[in-house]
């Protein structure tokens, strides 16, 4: 993996293919390469690739480097190290063959073997580099039927893009577990992993379900499964406009996102909320009042900042709707043959909507008989697809690889969730009128806290030599300070803890000291006085605290005071200053902001 960009027409290819690769990269890579169809007079395929970022490889392109149809990728590690040989496309002995690839092949050390005992001499470490070779060994007429032939030997997940230098009017694009986008254009036609990489030419796209197969041509496409069924794939229309996806005037796009906050939650409640009957509108549920009532559990999966918005969602369908509620990381319960109960609603939530551990997950749950919901943001995504019904979260396009507001967005999306399950059952019209409000205040609220940065910034500065950190909360706190130590890890690289407070003297009051500053979540609720004697405990052993509190806190050395909302919704709103916090703590440092070492945005392999 990490991103893939196709382009067959009339116009020079290219500038596209580079330019779709720039959209791309804050997907997050470490190598790029391009192959097109050369209109010189030799014709044939030609390559370039480099280690490092597309402006390395734009460098490395020749000045005759034309032609009207090619594939392109930017390249995130899994098999090899990253350099040229190991960078996309890769090509079989003879050149005539180019494959772009994300996923991974489970079994390409035993196709490698293989192959190598076949005589064939394999270039690179990766194992992508067998699709090639296979694709060309093949007997087929036809590039579809070749491709297919080789799709047969592989076990493991695939979205690739194929040419072929004897069919130089078509890309042939195949899916198994990682995104495929075909955009459909006027006499022309492009692919990408990531409808990002397509925006500024067409709106009008299809996306390929796992098993799903596709001929592009300049003035046509068919889709077709694996084994050569057609398929009646209709396109839809992308909801974001290009200019979505650009800076807006912010340095970086992890600073826009946050910035953008107070109008996307205002986006996520948009004609949803029901002020006749004190709940909210959720038109894609498909979960009639019966079958909400006869849920008895509720199980809510996902994979990192969508777990971590899971749990606040968990609490809140707990405390809303009166129903047992927990989450847990898709890619540990797809493992551990878990009990699927027919009483049980399960929840998959992912920002890409294609996260692949947690796509397994509702797949597995599917084929044993589970109702599954969906809690994502990119419409048409294979989780949207896939799962009985859900809620979008409407964020909008997220660049950065560090999720910010999508992770707010998404525990708005768990509100709202659990309000209406709330309503359905058990909750009062006053609490619903309540939680109402509640919501409705978030936007302001959330700008409110923005308005702080400046002073934010300056903490965040004096955070920057940290050796390491450890983020504390209870109950409803707890969820905020895992989510902020991930976006600490992630942007600034310093080593960072999240505990329950209560957990700190149970082992990692061992860690306390000067160098180590305890960031301590502590709204104004039940938990407030036990909250104040875990800062006592760090006090004692000279710990450095920053509360994020609703007033001053006497026992911090420095507090981020934020609005008080309803108790149930709090936690939305003090995870916000932690976002700004990671962010200039990893500015003061110098770090590469929307493109953290080693970290790509959507994970489609395991």
């Amino acid at each position: 993996m990490c991103g893939i960009v196709g382009y067959i027409g009339k116009r020079d290819v290219a500038p596209l293919l580079l330019e779709g690769l720039q959209r791309l990269e804050y997907r997050g890579y470490d190598s790029a390469g391009i192959a097109i169809h050369s209109s010189g007079k030799n014709g044939g395929l030609k390559t370039v690739k480099a280690a490092g970022r597309v402006r390395e490889l734009e460098e490395r392109l020749p000045a005759r480097f034309a032609g009207t149809g090619g594939i392109a990728h930017t390249r995130w590690a899994t098999h090899g190290a990253p350099n040229d040989t190991n960078a996309h496309p890769h090509l079989d002995d003879a050149g005539k063959v180019a494959v772009v690839h994300n996923g991974i092949i489970d079994n390409s050390a035993e196709l490698r073997a293989k192959l190598s005992a076949d005589g064939i001499s394999l270039a690179s470490e990766t194992d992508t580099e067998v699709l090639a070779h296979l694709i060309a060994r093949a007997q087929a007429a036809t590039l579809e039927e070749k491709v297919r032939e080789a799709l047969r030997y592989v076990e493991g997940t695939y979205g690739i893009a194929v040419l072929h230098a004897d069919f130089p009017d078509r890309i042939v694009v195949a899916r198994n577990g990682s995104p495929v986008v075909l955009g459909i254009g006027e006499k022309e036609m492009f692919v990408a992993s990531d409808v990002a990489a397509l925006v500024s030419h067409t709106r009008q796209v299809i996306t390929l379900d796992d098993g799903e197969m596709a001929t592009l041509k300049a003035d046509d496409y068919r889709t077709y499964t694996t084994d050569g069924s057609r398929t009646a794939a209709s396109p839809t229309t992308v909801e974001w406009e290009a200019e979505s996806y650009d800076m807006g005037g912010h340095d970086t796009y992890m600073h826009k996102e946050i910035a953008e906050q107070p109008d996307a939650v205002d986006r996520a409640l948009r004609g949803r909320i029901d002020d006749r009957f004190a709940t909210v509108r959720l038109g894609g549920l498909n979960l009639d009042a019966r079958a909400a009532r006869g849920v008895r559990r509720v199980k809510i999966l996902g994979c990192g900042s969508a777990y971590h918005a899971g749990l606040i969602g968990a609490q809140l369908i707990e405390e809303l709707a009166r129903i047992p509620a927990d989450a847990e990381p898709a890619s540990e319960f797809r493992y551990r043959n878990a009990v699927v109960d027919p009483d049980t609603l399960y929840i998959a939530t992912s920002q890409s909507g294609e996260t692949y551990d947690t796509l397994a997950a509702v797949q597995e749950l599917k084929r044993k008989g589970a109702m599954v919901l969906g809690v994502v943001n990119v419409v048409g995504s294979a989780i949207a697809r896939e799962t009985d019904g859900g809620v979008y979260v409407h964020a909008g396009p997220e660049v950065c690889v560090v999720s910010t507001k999508c992770f707010t967005n998404t525990a708005v999306a768990f509100a709202l969730l659990a309000l209406h399950l709330g309503r359905i059952r058990d909750l009062s019209v006053a609490d619903g009128r309540r939680i109402i409000e509640g919501l409705r205040r978030l936007p302001a609220q959330i700008a409110e806290i923005l308005r702080d940065e400046d002073r934010i910034a300056a903490l965040a500065k004096d955070f920057a030599d940290a050796r390491s950190m450890m983020f504390v909360g209870r109950v409803r706190g707890f969820p905020v300070a895992k989510e902020a130590s991930l976006k600490l890890k992630e942007v600034s690289y310093i080593h960072a803890e999240a505990y329950p407070a209560s957990e700190l003297k149970h082992g990692p009051l061992a860690l306390i000291e000067p160098a180590v500053p305890t960031v301590a979540i502590m709204p104004n609720d039940e938990l407030l006085e036990k909250n104040r004697a875990t800062l006592e405990e760090i006090k004692a052993r000279s710990g450095r605290i920053l509360a994020v509190a609703h007033e001053e806190q006497a026992k911090a050395d420095d507090t981020i005071v934020v609005p008080r909302n309803e108790p149930e919704l709090d936690p939305v709103l003090m995870g916000i200053p932690l976002q700004l916090l990671a962010y200039h703590t990893a500015l003061a440092l110098g770090r590469d902001i929307d493109k953290p070492r080693n970290l790509a945005k959507s994970v489609t392999v395991e």
